[in-house]
This record gives structure tokens, C-alpha cells and sequence, in this order.
């Protein structure tokens, strides 16, 4: 009985399934039947005109909007083609049906390309849809080969082509930009005549290699943070997007890798500016305006790049004219002709914070010195150097990293006892990170010699400067400099050997010379 029914159903359903076909044949032979008699009865112009009304037509009652972003815009590359390429590629899987793989030029990175794909996003909550098309033209190159037409075609709802439009493409713009620069290789500018030569910039100094107490390295780095992404910030204070850096301390204490570690952390390129190259205050200012933005500009050593002393002390120095010649070189150099024919304080302070300084955004100037006191005050006020940066010498945390860096320990790892000589000798010694570097890498496959080595460097370098210090003590309590003892005592070491017979010596020359003039 179960059987005879499961038979009646199968056949029923048979039956159906062959109705509905035949169906479906003959709906399709009206169709093709229609469309010839379309085709025989009106001319192709008014066939083209009753599709494109037919397309709009159904478009109205459609909830969607569709936006083609073709590769080439004539004859030029769109640009926004290429930037939501590399912003699909940033997020998309490899789990995709078909992809295509693009290394950018001076890039070591490989990125993914749709092929005849799709891929959601969402902005701000709308969801949005991109679709990959490549088809080929009718036209061919040279070599015979038909040349593909690509493009994107974005599908959005209608209701959301304001906030797509007005914002989304923008930020596509911003993140293809950072993953430009972020994918593609550094460079490091150097001057010379008035032009920028590049080369790349190697240097693989970071912020977790540099030898510096963690807690101002984190400051510095949220303080560069904070400066990348605070363009609504500075537009609305009215400022201009730039900060100021001035590195200063000892030779040997970090000041070129806090540069490295700062350019690798934003991703920005150098410029190393020679002040001994420029030769005018017009061809500096030129110079700035030839620097892009998301850049460093440097000068070291500006306390001997150029002569720019303190103004206070060049006008003391200062000649009257009246006491010189007006037919002179040197007269004529400082007239008003004269002053362009060379730089002067003025035309720097102009270059960090005048008003062609605000040609252009997001740039970071960076100043070192090994003598700050040599600097003119009005370049170290804030707006010009904002942030004043002392690279001092090693300390215990930073020689921890120092240890990590070029033995592959921490200082725990070597033993309480030997962690607790290094950190008491290493803040009496007074020795830069360099000079440690220097030791650390000449024993480099010797950790135990190494730290042995290490630990014998860093206690003579305070026994020295013990000796040293109580030697200026007591200096100073018998009125004798230290540099002029020593020159005594290289000139006549028996009568510098001892500092009290010389103090006495002194006083009683000081002594007599009261007396004669007295007697005068």
C-alpha cells in the first residue's frame, strides 16, 4: 500500500516538473520571437533609446546606485582608481575566487589585486560593495596584443551617496596615501646648488633599539603620535602643521638614531639639510618650499653648521661703520645687498616659523647640538623648538637595551650579582651609549667576555670621574682652574704636581702686586 502510493507521488511529480518545463520553452520562444520582430521592425537608433528608457525606467523603482571608476581618464591614469586598489588590498583575503599579485615600484612588498571579483565594506556603518571588471578593447598595441580596459564599479544604496561621496572616497584617498608610504622604500635627501638628491634610506634604527630609558621613549613617540594625526587640530587652533625638535647633548648618546627611530616610526623621508651648502637666505627658502610633506627636515650640528651666533654677542662684536671703508668687500656685505649673499639668523628663523613655512603640512623640523649654549634663544622658544630633547649619557635602562640589542640578554640573564655591578658602575661612568655599543660589539660572540669587558670599561670610567670631580673640588677651593694646573703640569710637571704648592704661589704673586700698587 506505502509503495503503490510513493509510485502515484513520483509520477505526479514527474508530471509537473515536465509541465513547467515546457512551460519555461515556451515562454522563452516568445521572448526570442519578440526580439526578432524588435529587431526586423525598429531601426537600431530606436532600439538603443527604448533600452536606455527602459534602463532608467526600472533604475527609479531600484534601491541601488552604481558608480564606475575606469583606470585610465583619458589619457592620464585616474587616481583614484589606483588608490582604491591599494585600499581593497589592504584588507583583502586571499580566500578570494581570483586574485592578482602587484608589487609597486621601489616597494619590497606584494600586494593583492581583485580579478573579476567582489568585496564588501563598511563605512560608518553603510555597507558597500566593489566589484573588479576587466574586459578588452577592440583596439591593439604595437605588438598585437589587445589592451585590457579595467575599472571598479561601486554599489551603494541611494539614500547613502551623500556620506559616500563627500567622505568615503576621501578616506580611501588618505589610506591608499599611507599605504603608499609605508609600502615603498625611504629616502634620505641631501642638498647641494640649490637641488635635493635622493638615495635611499636604509638605516634600521627603531625606537625599540634605541638606547634610551623606556618611559621618555614612550612620551616621544605618543608626542609624534599625536602630531601625525592632529590635522583637524592644527587647522582648527590655526596653526601650522609642524613641530620642532632640538636634540642636545654629548657626541655618541643617540642623536642620528633618535632621528632614524623618529623617520621609520611615521614612515617620513629626510631631508638632511647642509647649511654650508646654501649659499642665500632666497635659496633656503627655496629649498623649503622644494620639500614634500610627511617629511623630517634636519640640521645637524648647528652650533657649527653655519655662523649663526648669538645675537646678543655679534652685536657687541660688531664693527661701527663709520670706522670702515663703504668700498670694502666687507662693508659692502653687510648692506642690504649683503645680507641675501649669505644666511643669518634671521633667514632660519624664518625657514622654521615664518609664513613660508606653512607651505606645506605635516613636516617636522629637527635641530642638534652638542653645545646648546651656543644657540640663540630666539630659536629654541616654542613654535620653533617645541620639544627640547637631552640625549644624555647611558643610564642602567638604556644599558639593558644596549644588552638586548647586541648580546641577545637582558641584564637579569646575566646574574644579581653581575646586574647589580654594572647598574652601580654604569651611573658613575658617565660613558655614552656608543662608546658601550663599541665594546659590546668587539665581544659580541663572547657574551661572557663581553660583559666582563663591559664592566671593567665602565669602572675605570668612574674611577675617572671620581678623580676627576675631586680633583676640580678641590681646585676650586684654592682658586686654581683645573685647565690651567693641567697646562702647568705638562709644561713643568714638578711644579704642577701638587696643586696647594701652586695655589700658595699664587696668592703670594697676588700678594706682592697689591703691595706695589699700594707703594704706586
Amino acid at each position: 500500500m506505502i509503495s503503490t502510493r510513493t509510485s502515484t507521488f513520483t509520477t505526479h511529480g514527474m508530471a509537473d516538473m515536465k509541465e513547467s518545463w515546457i512551460s519555461l520553452a515556451s515562454h522563452l520562444g516568445t521572448l526570442a520571437f519578440c526580439q526578432n520582430f524588435l529587431h526586423a521592425v525598429l531601426p537600431p537608433h530606436l532600439r538603443s533609446a527604448s533600452l536606455g528608457f527602459l534602463k532608467r525606467a526600472l533604475g527609479c523603482y531600484s534601491s541601488y546606485c552604481y558608480f564606475d571608476i575606469a583606470e585610465m581618464d583619458g589619457d592620464s591614469t585616474n587616481e583614484l582608481y589606483n588608490a582604491v586598489q591599494l585600499y581593497l588590498s589592504s584588507f583583502v583575503s586571499t580566500s578570494c575566487s581570483r586574485l592578482s599579485l602587484s608589487r609597486p615600484r621601489n616597494s619590497g612588498t606584494t600586494t593583492f589585486v581583485l580579478s573579476n571579483d567582489c568585496v564588501t565594506d563598511v563605512f560608518d556603518g553603510v555597507v558597500v560593495r566593489w566589484e573588479h571588471v576587466v574586459t578588452q578593447r577592440q583596439s591593439q598595441t604595437s605588438s598585437g596584443r589587445p589592451l585590457p580596459d579595467r575599472g571598479f564599479t561601486l554599489r551603494i544604496r541611494k539614500c547613502d551617496k551623500d556620506l559616500i561621496l563627500n567622505s568615503y572616497l576621501d578616506y580611501i584617498m588618505d589610506k591608499a596615501n599611507d599605504i603608499c608610504r609605508n609600502n615603498r622604500e625611504r629616502l634620505i635627501y641631501s642638498n647641494s646648488g640649490g637641488w635635493w638628491t635622493p638615495v635611499p634610506f636604509k638605516h634600521p634604527g627603531t625606537f625599540d633599539t634605541l638606547a634610551m630609558e623606556p618611559e621618555r621613549k614612550r612620551g616621544i613617540m605618543e608626542d609624534l603620535r599625536d602630531f601625525a594625526a592632529g590635522q583637524a587640530f592644527y587647522q582648527r587652533t590655526g596653526r601650522a602643521w609642524k613641530r620642532g625638535y632640538l636634540l642636545y647633548g654629548p657626541p655618541g648618546t643617540g642623536k642620528s638614531s633618535m632621528i632614524a627611530a623618529m623617520a621609520n616610526f611615521l614612515g617620513y623621508d629626510i631631508y638632511d639639510l647642509e647649511l654650508t651648502e646654501v649659499l642665500s637666505n632666497s635659496e633656503l627658502r627655496k629649498l623649503l618650499m622644494k620639500t614634500s610633506s610627511k617629511s623630517i627636515i634636519v640640521i645637524e650640528d648647528i652650533d657649527c653648521s653655519a655662523n649663526l651666533s648669538n645675537r646678543s654677542e655679534a652685536s657687541q662684536a660688531s664693527v661701527p661703520q663709520s670706522s670702515s671703508d663703504p668700498g670694502t668687500p666687507d662693508a659692502a656685505s653687510s648692506g642690504k645687498g649683503g645680507n641675501n649673499k649669505k644666511i643669518t639668523l634671521s633667514g632660519l628663523l624664518n625657514f622654521t616659523d615664518g609664513l613660508w613655512s606653512c607651505c606645506g603640512s605635516e613636516r617636522i623640523f629637527v635641530f642638534t647640538t652638542n653645545h646648546i649654549e651656543k644657540l640663540d634663544s630666539a630659536l629654541l622658544r616654542s613654535g620653533r623648538m617645541d620639544v627640547h630633547i637631552y640625549m644624555s649619557y647611558c643610564s642602567y635602562p638604556a644599558l639593558k637595551i644596549l644588552l638586548q640589542n647586541y648580546l641577545g640578554s637582558e641584564a637579569k640573564d646575566l646574574g644579581q650579582a653581575a646586574a647589580r655591578e654594572l647598574q652601580e658602575a654604569v651611573e658613575k661612568a658617565k660613558m655614552t651609549p656608543a662608546d658601550i655599543s663599541e665594546v659590546l660589539i668587539k665581544n659580541r660572540r663572547n657574551k661572557e667576555k663581553a660583559v666582563n669587558e663591559l664592566l671593567e670599561a665602565l669602572k675605570a670610567g668612574a674611577e675617572r670621574n671620581e678623580k676627576h670631580g675631586e680633583l676640580k673640588e678641590e681646585c676650586e677651593l684654592s682658586g686654581v682652574e683645573i685647565e690651567e694646573r693641567e697646562k702647568r703640569a705638562r709644561e713643568s710637571p714638578k711644579e704642577g704636581s701638587d696643586c696647594e704648592d701652586d695655589s700658595r704661589r699664587k696668592w703670594m704673586m697676588k700678594r706682592r702686586r697689591r703691595q706695589n700698587e699700594s707703594e704706586n
